[in-house]
């Protein structure tokens, strides 16, 4: 299966919320897509539904393929602590993540191109992998000759409107931010229940 490309307002009608961000068009149809959107009559979901749905939401929110969820979730599996908080954390700790937390990009795909274009450097070295899962620690930098690249300074002339994550820091200066620490659940706004894709791949 390849990388979601297809219309964003579509998909978070299905899912009835704006998983990609703010969405006017959204706002406006908060049903779900097809011409009987509105008289669709909501029926009883099953538990597989539930945790499925759940799953994908949280696949197409952070932009990752199947596999490449799955792997990601297997990874948490194999650490010591709450498996869904963990799948949480390594999702956040994605360097395509934390380019747009910081306020370098304003939407998960345009930070995937800001890191696979070569803009972006980690601890002074060029990263290119937008999968890259930081540790707590690595600075994360805007490139020197991409520092004047239109679309990277007028998202960070506008970062007095993007929020504070307490896990990381930004200096506008330098244009470089840094990954303090992991964030704890309570810290990550994305509205994912976690525990149903822990249930989905524990069958």
């Amino acid at each position: 299966m390849a990388r979601y490309t297809g219309p964003k307002t579509k998909k978070s009608r299905s899912f009835g919320e704006a998983i990609f961000g703010f969405d006017k068009a959204f706002e406006k149809k908060k049903y779900p897509p097809g011409v009987h959107g509105l008289k669709r009559k909501k029926k009883q979901k099953s538990d597989y539904s539930m945790q499925l749905t759940e799953k994908q939401k949280a696949k197409y929110t952070y932009g990752l393929l199947e596999r490449q969820f799955r792997n990601l979730f297997v990874k948490a599996a194999a650490k010591s602590g709450v498996t869904g908080e963990i799948l949480l954390q390594f999702l956040e700790g994605r360097l395509d993540n934390v380019v747009y937390r910081l306020g370098i990009s304003p939407s998960r795909p345009g930070a995937r191109q800001l890191v696979t274009h070569k803009h972006i450097l980690v601890n002074g070295k060029l990263a290119n992998i937008p999968s890259m899962l930081l540790q707590p620690g690595d600075v994360i930098s805007v490139r020197g000759k991409s520092q004047g690249h239109d679309f990277i300074t007028n998202n960070v002339r506008g970062k007095n409107e993007v929020k504070k994550y307490a896990w990381l820091e930004w200096n506008p200066d330098k244009m470089a931010g840094t990954y303090i620490q992991a964030p704890s659940r309570d810290q990550i706004p994305e509205n994912i229940n976690e525990q149903l894709i822990v249930e989905l791949y524990s069958k």
